[in-house]
């Protein structure tokens, strides 16, 4: 187990709707390059991760004029549907290469504020963890619940409550099985930890730094930069 290598993963498919653009937000340029640019930097940069899997629309016409495009340690996979098929097109062009016990990072392809030390601090304490686990912040404001209407339904304790937040990191073997077993049962799952726990396992939350934050709104890339400067 000690010579499990590291790799990652980039959902990358998505046109995000929220953004209102006619790009698709990880195309949208941010402190002087692109979204995408941004965030494959960040992995790349890590010593560890061999190469990143990125998972595009067939139809994507941005991918070859970024600055990856042509990176021998930059993988191009066909996305699907939805997150999830993505990660596993992802994981089934991995499994060609790496072994079972290969660690996968998933992460965000509009998360472009990933922290080196962050990446760090996942890989160190969820390498030696039977399972895997995922970024994240706990909870720190008040929960509420709502129905349909948005009226208030009650309070949730947000005690041992977290923000997910990605990289996810987990055994390339147990990832894949699990994610084909949660589409086999029609469970379209939002995350990977998602799918690891459907399957009776447990990941570990490991904190991270809250300016790790997704791109969905037109505010957030302001947002983003800002972060980036401070970083």
């Amino acid at each position: 187990m000690n010579s499990a290598r590291y790799w990652a993963v980039v959902p990358a498919a998505g046109v995000g709707k929220r953004m209102a653009s006619a790009i698709p937000k990880q195309y949208l340029p941010l402190a002087g390059v692109l979204v995408i640019e941004q965030t494959l930097q960040r992995l790349l940069s890590h010593p560890k991760i061999e190469t990143v899997f990125v998972a595009l629309s067939e139809q994507d016409g941005w991918w070859p004029d970024t600055s990856f495009a042509d990176d021998a340690r930059v993988m191009r996979v066909a996305g699907g549907a939805e997150r999830c098929h993505s990660v596993l097109n992802a994981l089934d062009a991995l499994s060609v290469v790496a072994a079972e016990e290969d660690w996968v990072l998933v992460h965000d392809a509009a998360r472009p504020c990933l922290r080196l030390t962050d990446l760090d601090r996942l890989i160190n304490q969820t390498s030696s963890h039977a399972v895997g686990g995922l970024l994240g912040i706990p909870v720190r404001d008040t929960m509420k619940r709502s129905d349909r209407s948005a009226q208030v339904t009650g309070t949730v304790p947000r005690e041992q409550l977290w923000h997910a937040f990605t990289p996810q990191m987990f055994r390339l073997g147990p990832l894949r099985s699990a994610l084909k077993q949660a589409l086999d049962n029609g469970e379209l799952v939002t995350d990977e930890a998602s799918a690891m726990e459907l399957a009776g396992l447990r990941p570990l939350m490991v904190e991270g730094h809250a300016d790790n934050i997704k791109i969905t709104r037109p505010e957030d890339l302001a947002l983003a930069a800002f972060f980036l400067q401070q970083q």
